[in-house]
């Protein structure tokens, strides 16, 4: 997924705004005014979202393109890759596969 996808995916929700409170380089998607996504602009290779924190320690177990977010302490945040690598990639679906 390229940014301006995913950028366009986030906007397309409900009650989405895009802001840059951190500076011209990263964009921010909040929904009722609390962030739920970020995304660099300069280097397009992961998005943080916010996530139930026990749910990403699960999900970072099971998938390798998961891992902590840009905030390592933040507990509730999940890195998510952009783009998988041909290594996770499943040829059965395109997709990332899990781990086994």
């Amino acid at each position: 997924m390229d940014l301006e996808r995913f950028r366009q995916f986030c906007l397309a929700k409900p009650g989405v705004t895009e802001e840059r409170p951190f500076g011209p380089d990263v964009l921010v998607f909040k929904v009722a005014g609390k962030m739920f996504a970020l995304a660099p602009l300069e280097y397009f290779a992961s998005v943080n979202l916010k996530c139930d924190p026990d749910r990403a320690v699960e999900l970072r177990a099971q998938y390798p393109g998961i891992t902590p977010g840009y905030l390592p302490e933040a507990r509730s945040d999940a890195g998510v890759e952009a783009r998988c690598n041909a290594r996770h990639r499943d040829p059965a679906s395109d997709s990332c596969a899990p781990r086994r």
